[in-house]
């Protein structure tokens, strides 16, 4: 059997001391292996995104263990931390995060020249990965010239391009309209199936149907995990 991409073991999240602590997350275990995609729901409060930021290396458990591809992610120093982040974990953010001044292609080909990769290598594979996504002719557009289901698309690009093995997607869809909503959510169900692992947060039953698994918080503590019929990947 595949090893899972992302590991928690019995994860606790405490934020503050006392009588004020919050416990975010109460020793929450979760694998999340290649090729599925996994969702996250929950009411407001219940932990989802504290879940979402420990598994994207960008907070640190109270206790317990967050492991990325076997690795523990515990002993790691601040930069090697972000040096995970931009090879291994992708990010998109319900509000895309894209930088206004840089065409499509350079938003999607910026963690490749963060890592050192040459300008034109990092944007001719962006141009690549954009083609695949059948959006080769808005390489050069800039974000306020594309609409909003375009400009989650690339922010998807972006978070899987080069090595990613991670994808961690907000509430990517909570400001699309449905048509342009299931569209994105086809190419994050896509780059699953290609070999990546996914954790989406969402709290729509019918976006949760593109999952292979359904796992709900509850007060920090996941209350149930189900796997999803097999024909919920054939949903459009």
């Amino acid at each position: 059997m595949n090893e899972p991409v992302l590991r928690l073991v019995e994860v606790t999240r405490v934020h503050g001391s006392g009588e004020t602590a919050v416990h975010a997350l109460r020793e929450v275990s979760l694998d999340v292996f290649p090729g599925e995609l996994v969702a996250v729901m929950g009411p407001s409060g219940s932990g989802k995104s504290t879940l979402l930021n420990l598994a994207g290396a960008l907070d640190r458990p109270t206790s317990g263990e967050v492991e990325l591809a076997g690795q523990s992610l515990s002993g790691l120093k601040p930069d090697e931390l972000a040096q995970l982040r931009r090879r291994r974990i992708g990010v998109v953010f319900q509000d895309y995060n894209l930088i206004p001044s840089l065409t499509a292609a350079e938003n999607i080909g910026l963690p490749l020249e963060l890592d050192g990769q040459h300008a034109v290598a990092a944007r001719q594979e962006a141009r690549a990965v954009l083609k695949d996504l059948g959006l080769g002719g808005l390489a050069d557009r800039f974000p306020d010239q594309l609409s909003g289901g375009q400009q989650q698309r690339v922010a998807i690009a972006r978070a899987l391009i080069g090595e990613r093995r991670l994808v961690l997607a907000d509430e990517p869809t909570g400001a699309l309209d449905s048509v342009t909503g299931e569209e994105v959510l086809s190419v994050l169900r896509a780059r699953c199936d290609a070999g990546a692992a996914g954790l989406l947060v969402t709290h729509e039953p019918r976006h949760a149907a593109w999952a292979d698994r359904v796992v709900y918080l509850r007060d920090g503590v996941i209350v149930d995990g189900t796997v999803a019929r097999e024909p919920a990947r054939a949903i459009r």
